[in-house]
């Protein structure tokens, strides 16, 4: 019990559902109802199988690589920095498609579930940390394994069911409200990059 309630504690903590619903609104600003919930429902199950590969895997497949979680970190961040600069600055235009042009807009709906939502928000440095320590934590026992990765569906669902009750959100804010809502954050995901950033150049010294 006591590695069930600190798993589901970390997991909830690390991924935070309630805290990623106002970057997926700003994320998905310029996609339509029907769009959002595509991607919401891809990016939960890219994230989801993500954190399972590396629980089972990724200690050593990382450690093979040469890969340190610092490392992961620093990337994180700089990736995710790339994304905030475009919110603050109105880079994020909306796009529009003609029927000719499908495919591209079903490429643009992929790319965003995988980027930045599943990675490196969902299943991003800290939820991967988590994961390969909890993971270690089992000591190879399959049943607090299973335990791990049922919890962290259960997480990864809270997250789907946040991202499909945010479009209430987004109805009541209208256009202003939501450029508003998205240069905001825009800023905070910028300081969750830095940080993100810093805490891997930390890690790498102390390390």
């Amino acid at each position: 019990m006591d590695y069930v309630f600190s798993a589901i504690v970390t997991m909830l903590v690390v991924i935070d559902p309630i805290g990623l619903a106002p970057l997926f609104l700003a994320v998905t600003s310029d996609l339509t109802g029907a769009e959002r919930r595509l991607v919401a429902l891809r990016s939960a199950a890219i994230a989801l199988a993500i954190l399972v590969a590396f629980g089972l895997v990724g200690a050593p497949l990382l450690a093979a690589l040469g890969i340190t979680l610092p490392a992961f970190r620093i990337a994180g961040g700089l990736l995710l920095f790339a994304i905030s600069f475009e919110m603050v600055f109105g880079r994020r235009t909306e796009r529009k498609f003609d029927a000719s042009e499908v495919a591209q807009r079903d490429k643009l709906l992929r790319t965003l579930a995988v980027f930045p939502l599943a990675i490196p928000l969902m299943a991003g440095p800290g939820a991967i940390t988590a994961m390969l320590l909890l993971a270690g934590e089992a000591r190879g026992d399959l049943r607090l394994l299973a335990l791990l990765f049922i919890i962290t569906a259960l997480v990864i669902g809270s997250c789907l069911a946040v991202f499909l009750a945010a479009r209430h959100v987004d109805k009541l804010l209208g256009i202003t409200g939501n450029v508003i809502l998205s240069r905001l954050l825009g800023i905070v995901l910028a300081a969750l990059a830095v940080q993100f950033v810093i805490d891997g150049i930390r890690a790498s010294f102390l390390g």
